[in-house]
């Protein structure tokens, strides 16, 4: 939690939470949701270390995952969420469901909802996100205590851990938002450092067939250049999901930001013609005479249980529209995308391929690399795989194959030469 004085300095302060505890990220397929099959050694030094470091720093909730380890729900983990999280590790602050996660207990969800309240409390979750019918868990819950099926000293826990993190962020004596900085959102000091992010995270996966032949960065003066793919000129497919709206949304008028296609646009040379077409034939590509081509395709948004995906493909028509394009001008693929997905097919048409993830508002961050105003520097913070029948992979796999290695970038420098 925050180590000012009650009220001192906190107008500028919030309250972090730490989630999704623990072990979501490793569930069975990586499908949302599932079960994390591993031992305790391993729950601990892989999935768990991230909320050591949080406790350390002071963040002031952790929520419960969704997921289960080996079987238990994590709603319902007393072991790991009382007698480690609060007891073990000495966590201060208070833990919250996710939503309507206690409900999740039994399957289906909700079936014995009185059941559900008492594991879920009694396993030491201190606030519950019950988004709809709050009075069903307040009747539920009263009853629970009056039977001393939940013990009063468990109330008297989740109460003072509550008001503890309330007290410290200095909520009776300010308790509405302070609004003297909602002009300053999305403020130019806020864009240049989220476009900086967006650069110093790009991953150069392909630059020419050869270390003396590369293709990046790119001239800003040619006659006339392609602009193609799905992803080039729509914001909402750069942000992803959780932008505006839960699963995010396509196209330019969910929020402001500027789109790869005008970033180009801004910077190459003034007498450079800029050509878009989101899927051109081979046939059109051919008869243009480009002086190159940028790609940019990748992954619809999604979030949570929608992104699930057991073939982890590019959808079309991205796949046709690389081939198209790469196959007559020399290109450069910009992937944008959540996580690795199946790109060994088409990786040796490339001349170029980048991984740029969700560079969200500012595309100028893509191009600052691209035409060299800044060098690529990312490193690859997952294994690359060649198919899905590989995964789980992981550095150290015996069967450890990867289209590109864990911590793999390659690396450019600025140039003045455009």
């Amino acid at each position: 939690m925050v180590k000012e004085g009650y009220g001192i300095g906190l107008l500028t302060k919030v309250a972090a939470c730490a989630k999704h505890f623990v072990g979501d990220g490793g569930t069975t397929n990586g499908i949302n949701e599932n079960n994390t099959v591993i031992d305790r050694h391993g729950l601990l030094s892989i999935h768990m270390p991230a909320y050591y470091d949080s406790i350390i720093k002071g963040v002031s909730t952790v929520m419960v995952s969704y997921s289960s380890w080996n079987g238990v729900k994590m709603h319902a983990n007393r072991d790991l969420v009382t007698g480690f999280l609060k007891n073990t590790l000495r966590f201060r602050g208070f833990v919250i469901s996710d939503w309507e996660g206690i409900d999740r207990i039994t399957s289906p969800p909700h079936a014995n909802y009185t059941y559900s309240i008492e594991m879920a409390i009694n396993a030491g979750i201190d606030m519950i996100m019950v988004p709809e019918n709050y009075t069903e868990f307040i009747d539920g819950l009263t009853s629970l205590v009056k039977k001393k099926v939940i013990p009063m000293t468990r109330i008297d826990d989740a109460v003072k851990r509550i008001l503890r993190v309330k007290f410290v962020m200095g909520l009776f004596e300010n308790p509405l938002a302070d609004e003297s900085f909602v002009d300053q959102l999305g403020s130019q000091e806020h864009r240049e450092l989220a476009r900086e992010a967006v650069r110093k995270s790009l991953v150069l996966l392909k630059n020419g067939e050869s270390a003396d032949q590369p293709l990046l960065p790119l001239p800003k003066k040619a006659s006339k250049i392609l602009v193609a793919g799905t992803h080039a000129d729509n914001l909402g497919y750069q942000c992803g999901g959780w932008t505006i709206e839960w699963q995010g949304l396509s196209g330019n008028n969910m929020t402001s930001g500027t789109t790869i296609l005008t970033a180009i646009k801004n910077t190459i040379g003034q007498q450079t013609e800029v050509v878009f077409e989101e899927n051109p034939d081979a046939n059109f590509v051919k008869s243009n005479n480009f002086s190159y081509a940028i790609v940019v395709v990748g992954e619809h948004p999604y979030a949570e249980t929608k992104g699930d995906s057991l073939n982890l493909t590019i959808p079309d028509p991205g796949p046709s529209t690389i081939t198209n394009v790469c196959g007559a001008v020399k290109c450069v693929v910009v992937v944008i995308s959540g996580r690795p997905v199946v790109l060994e097919p088409y990786v040796s048409s490339m001349d170029a391929l980048v991984a740029a993830w969700l560079p969200g508002s500012e595309g100028l961050g893509v191009t600052d690399a691209l035409f060299g105003d800044y060098g690529f520097n990312g490193k690859l913070p997952h294994t690359w795989f060649k198919t899905v029948d590989q995964l789980p992979m992981n550095v150290g796999d015996s069967h450890y194959d990867p289209l590109f290695p864990f911590g793999f970038g390659l690396t450019t420098k600025p140039t003045m030469a455009n």
